[in-house]
């Protein structure tokens, strides 16, 4: 019976202090995923796209599919990009199927 009274909470602030007990941790938690998962992806999606930004006629790209190929030209609108795949192979594909510059 001594263990139930040694577990009680001891009176005191009443539900203040076990309201801040319950929020802190999670707000820690929301902390942390923000810092592990949300700014990486962020940082990646900016440098995917400087890097399509800033492609060129007869650049090697590998395509999100896993296609290799060099860059012929481009639309007018500048949404699609002619790759060629071999000598006679010219594929359009959408500028943001390129998954990355081959260097």
């Amino acid at each position: 019976m001594d263990f139930l009274l040694m577990a009680a909470p001891q009176g005191g602030e009443g539900g203040a202090g076990s309201i801040w007990g319950m929020v802190l941790p999670f707000a820690l938690m929301i902390l942390v995923l923000y810092f592990l998962m949300i700014r990486p992806q962020q940082k990646r999606q900016k440098e995917h796209t400087k890097m399509l930004s800033e492609l060129k006629k007869g650049d090697r790209i590998i395509t999100t599919g896993g296609m290799y190929g060099t860059i012929f030209g481009f639309s007018e609108d500048e949404s699609k990009i002619i790759i060629k795949v071999s000598d006679e192979v010219k594929m359009e594909f959408l500028k943001s199927a390129i998954a990355q510059k081959v260097a």
